[in-house]
């Protein structure tokens, strides 16, 4: 039997995820132990499970400590796991991130540092430069988000107010060994924008950072600043010495996950249509165009025919307007719904991979074509809903959220949307 189009794109978010689940794709990826110590240290929306992961496959002794967000925590034997918070740091983030900063120095070259590296680590290993403090991290992470600015400029930003990211850590491990094993969440898999890269050498400069800055109208802190304009403690850059025995090894990328819920589509009956796994730009303007390419394949049959399924991944951005709860997918799923306007024999579905749509408790939604005249029926206009930023108490009224709960993974978000045929 046929699924339904609901069941179905569900289905296809399974199998995204499935794709990068951290039990799956960290194992063929260790390195042999080393003939020393091994200390495992990582942080990010899938640190604990990697950690997991690595304990079960793990045939020598190992140590360390990850940190993760709240509630994405998962029981480990020898690798400590601590929760904190995210998107904006918090004391314990700081303190942890301390502890890993502390754990990797002293070292010798018989040694292993094993990093597990994932989205949303940028914000959990929140140890501030000299000379800042926490407030004042928490403060440009705040208005980044409302800013607008794209998850490459924030984490410029984040690596220059940074004692531990942009390869400073790699840098304080020196002379050990160290391999990164990271989730990619960002557009283009660029290591070095990983949870900020941590281990990775840093192109991006004092002046880099406050170009973006700048670019937003963001002009406080103070001390962020005049700290970005002295720039005097400058991140490693590559071709430093002491990053030369670092190894990078991406384990799980967007396009994987996209190319499984390819694969289940096909096994569906489905033509899957994969439009990109790094598309950026206002939640709202993606929408619109996704919309014109399902009406394309609805009434001419291109660029494939239905039934059929476009597929894309990556991060849009919100600009916040209004006062309004949901993350980006929900707005990018509103945002569909009101440029297709009811059409007939289009469905869709949008979630963020780590389960958590922006700071809510769905990883995302489903529409159909009568999502609109639901909300109507309801008494709730989805135009002004999404005027005020409003996705996900739209989408809450007709029961319609994806929730996952942590999945303890993160490769950005996924989109899927199906065209039946006409005869269905």
């Amino acid at each position: 039997m046929t699924p339904s189009p609901r069941a179905l794109l569900r289905s296809l978010f399974d199998a995204a995820l499935g794709a990068a689940d951290p039990a799956r794709c960290v194992p063929p990826h260790l390195p042999s132990p080393p003939r020393g110590r091994t200390v495992v240290v990582g942080a990010g929306k899938a640190a604990a499970k990697m950690a997991r992961a690595v304990e079960d496959h793990w045939p020598g002794p190992l140590e360390g400590l990850v940190v993760t967000r709240y509630g994405h925590g998962v029981p480990c034997q020898r690798i400590e796991v601590v929760e904190a918070a995210h998107p904006v740091p918090d004391a314990a983030g700081q303190k942890a991130a301390a502890r890993i900063l502390e754990s990797v120095q002293g070292l010798t070259p018989a040694d292993l540092v094993l990093c597990l590296i994932s989205g949303g680590g940028s914000a959990l290993l929140a140890l501030p430069a000299p000379g800042l403090t926490l407030d004042d991290k928490r403060a440009v992470n705040r208005a980044l988000l409302k800013s607008g600015a794209n998850i490459a400029e924030m984490n410029c930003v984040r690596k220059h107010l940074s004692a531990i990211k942009g390869g400073r850590l790699a840098a304080a491990a020196a002379p050990a060994q160290v391999v990164s094993l990271l989730i990619s969440d960002v557009p283009g898999d660029d290591p070095a924008v990983i949870a900020s890269g941590p281990t990775v050498p840093d192109p991006t400069t004092f002046a880099d950072a406050l170009a973006v800055l700048e670019k937003y109208g963001i002009t406080e802190p103070a001390s962020v600043i005049a700290r970005f304009k002295s720039a005097t403690d400058e991140t490693p850059k590559p071709g430093d010495a002491r990053l030369a025995r670092g190894e990078i090894k991406i384990i799980a990328r967007p396009q994987d996950s996209l190319e499984a819920a390819a694969g289940a589509a096909r096994a569906a009956g489905y033509t899957p249509v994969i439009l990109g796994d790094s598309i950026e730009g206002e939640a709202r303007d993606v929408a619109l165009v996704h919309a014109g390419i399902a009406r394309q394949v609805a009434r001419f049959g291109q660029p494939a025919a239905a039934p059929a399924v476009l597929i894309s991944g990556g991060e849009t951005t919100v600009t916040v307007r209004g006062k309004g709860r949901g993350g980006r997918n929900a707005e990018f799923l509103l945002a569909l719904a009101v440029a297709l306007n009811g059409a007939p024999r289009i469905h869709a579905i949008a979630g963020d991979t780590d389960g958590i749509d922006g700071t809510e408790d769905n990883a995302g939604a489903l529409l159909g074509p009568d999502s609109l005249a639901r909300g109507t029926a309801l008494g709730i206009d989805a135009r002004r809903a999404l005027a005020g930023n409003d996705g996900y108490g739209f989408f809450a009224a007709l029961g319609d959220l994806v929730m996952t709960g942590p999945t303890r993974t993160n490769v950005n978000d996924f989109r899927a949307i199906l065209v039946e045929h006409s005869e269905r």
